[in-house]
């Protein structure tokens, strides 16, 4: 019973750790790692249990170190069952799929490793405290416990049996670092196995055994402290897709290429012909900043969840020009980059900015990209302005009155601005925007919007 239990648990909680849609060996062996954190601590509260019983049948003391052990090595089967019995399911998953890399059995043997860590403790807590309500104790102090040394961020979290940092495609894993930890927790888990047993058998042999323990775990722990944090990128070759524009994706998310090619088909061609213009998309990680050929652009995507394509179309927009300092230049940066993304012309907080935006809004897909060729530098620089968008007259307010008596009586309120534009007849007004006049007399403070060439 407590085999299957650890199974639906562990098939639970690997499945939530998968990053979704990335057909790769490394993937599934860190989902089988991330399961320790909830079968890890299920598998202590078991042992303890089990621990809790055999001090109320046997007494305090046992005869052998064979007759100690015994008990707690047949607990750890129990667990290491099921953690094989998840690896397999997980392992068909992958194979039915189109998989990338390659399995590290390093790291299997240390999410195995790690459960005889959980089962230690686990024991020796039972043991020790052979209270009714031990095994809440012990499973809740595992979960608190390696959960608190994993988020630490010191160098006490490469000694909990979990990996050190989300899982990066790009970056793999590291097998020596696996066979490290593997070293350590079963050098660790033999010492308070061992240990115990000194204890409750009185006998020299298992002390032995326990100070050897320790000196092999001291030495997986240098290892591990020893080891660079960082681990050097491996190479990738990629998967790509060319229609109509080179998309190149990791290979275990080749599944992603035809939408995101769907998706920034439309970006591409509007920045057609002006300094933001790219004929091929690369999927790089996110901590790395590496030159790319001309022509070439990067891209993020972390997992091929629902929207990924919108959400890296939607970042890579954002990246072209940096957010502006103050509220007026900002208003004219989302107004392109709206449009670059697809999305409605946003009205924005000014008077200014509904103007702009009406402006943009009557002219047509190429005269937009005429005018994002001629003003790219200051949209990239956040130095678009009134000007920029056909021009705008400045609101004037009207003095008070004068009234007999000296008591002035307020103005009505100040006219509503009015907008200059190139195009004939003016543009479209934007949603809560007012007319624009259609005959307007041209001023030199203000330049015309580009129009499209006659044909």
């Amino acid at each position: 019973m407590a085999a299957a239990v650890l199974l639906v648990l562990g098939l639970a909680a690997a499945w939530s750790v998968l990053i979704p849609g990335v057909g790769a060996w490394e993937n599934t062996v860190v989902a089988m790692i991330g399961s320790l954190r909830l079968t890890g601590p299920v598998s202590a509260a078991f042992a303890a249990w089990v621990a809790v019983r055999r001090r109320r049948e046997s007494g305090r003391w046992l005869p052998t170190t064979w007759r100690a052990v015994r008990t707690p090595l047949a607990v750890a089967a129990v667990p290491a069952v099921a953690f094989a019995a998840t690896a397999l399911v997980l392992a068909v998953r992958t194979i039915l799929g189109e998989q990338s890399g390659r399995l590290p059995p390093s790291g299997l043997l240390m999410g195995m490793a790690g459960l005889a860590l959980y089962v230690a403790i686990g024991w020796v807590t039972g043991w020790l405290l052979p209270w009714t309500i031990t095994p809440v104790i012990a499973g809740l102090g595992c979960y608190g416990l390696f959960a608190w040394l994993v988020r630490s961020g010191t160098w006490a979290d490469r000694l909990a049996p979990a990996t050190r940092e989300p899982y990066d495609p790009f970056q793999g894993l590291s097998t020596a670092a696996f066979a490290d930890q593997t070293f350590w927790l079963l050098g660790i888990s033999a010492v308070l196995l061992l240990g115990w047993a000194a204890v409750v058998t009185r006998q020299s042999l298992a002390l032995a055994g326990a100070l050897l323990a320790v000196l092999a775990a001291a030495a997986g722990m240098a290892r591990l402290l020893n080891e660079p944090r960082t681990v050097t990128a491996q190479r990738v070759v990629y998967s790509c897709e060319e229609w109509p524009i080179m998309v190149c994706v990791h290979p275990g998310m080749r599944d992603g290429l035809p939408e995101l090619g769907s998706a920034f088909v439309r970006i591409a061609s509007r920045l057609a012909g002006t300094p933001g213009e790219f004929s091929r998309l690369e999927q790089r990680p996110r901590r790395e900043d590496a030159p790319l050929p001309p022509g070439s652009v990067p891209i993020h995507v972390d997992d091929l969840s629902s929207g990924f394509a919108d959400q890296a179309a939607a970042e890579f927009v954002e990246s072209l020009a940096p957010r502006c300092a103050g509220t007026t230049a900002q208003g004219y940066r989302d107004i392109v980059v709206a449009w670059l993304a697809g999305r409605p012309l946003p009205g924005g907080p000014l008077a200014e900015h509904q103007y702009a935006a009406a402006w943009f809004a009557g002219l047509t897909d190429t005269q937009r990209r005429d005018w994002l060729r001629t003003h790219y530098d200051r949209f990239a620089g956040c130095g678009l302005q009134s000007g920029d968008f056909g021009g705008q007259v400045p609101q004037v307010a009207q003095p008070a009155a004068p009234v007999p008596g000296g008591h002035p009586v307020p103005a009505g309120p100040a006219p509503q601005a009015s907008a200059l534009y190139g195009t004939p007849g003016g543009a479209p007004t934007a949603a809560g925007a007012p007319p624009l006049p259609r005959t307007a007399p041209a001023t030199s403070a203000h330049r015309s919007a580009p129009t499209a060439p006659d044909r």
